[in-house]
């Protein structure tokens, strides 16, 4: 696995976890990160994106809110959520990152860690909020 995909996929479990504990334990993801990583680049790209990514958290959830308009943000699964987070997080911050990646590798999560509905839902959130990121 090449370091990008491995920061992707510590990044989304540790969104996941924050989310599930509510954001505590934000101050020890670094600390919490060394166990599960080893190699340092990787996890200095997971730990920044789950840093950004969590302190965009409101207009991330917005975005997804206003794209899935049929989906209360409860009833999408935790990990999907979190997929969608670290999704659009980069989608909007990390211009070195070509969308058609970013969505693509989300997919692979959600084909990874969710269930066979998720990737095409995970890839239908993504792909309209960068073509609403286009059009403005």
């Amino acid at each position: 696995m090449d370091r990008r995909r491995a920061a992707r996929v510590l990044a989304m479990q540790f969104l996941h976890a924050l989310t599930v504990q509510g954001g505590a334990n934000l101050e020890k993801v670094e600390a919490l990160m060394g166990v599960y990583c080893e190699d340092e680049a990787t996890r200095g790209l997971a730990i920044g994106w789950v840093r950004d990514a969590w302190a965009r958290l409101g207009e991330i959830e917005g975005l997804i809110r206003e794209t899935a308009t049929h989906w209360d943000l409860s009833r999408i699964s935790q990990v999907d959520r979190s997929i969608l987070h670290l999704g659009v997080y980069q989608l909007l911050h990390c211009e070195e990152m070509p969308a058609k990646v970013v969505i693509n590798e989300a997919i692979e999560l959600a084909k990874t860690f969710s269930t066979a509905q998720s990737p095409g839902f995970v890839n239908g959130v993504l792909d309209a909020i960068h073509k609403k990121q286009q059009n403005e």
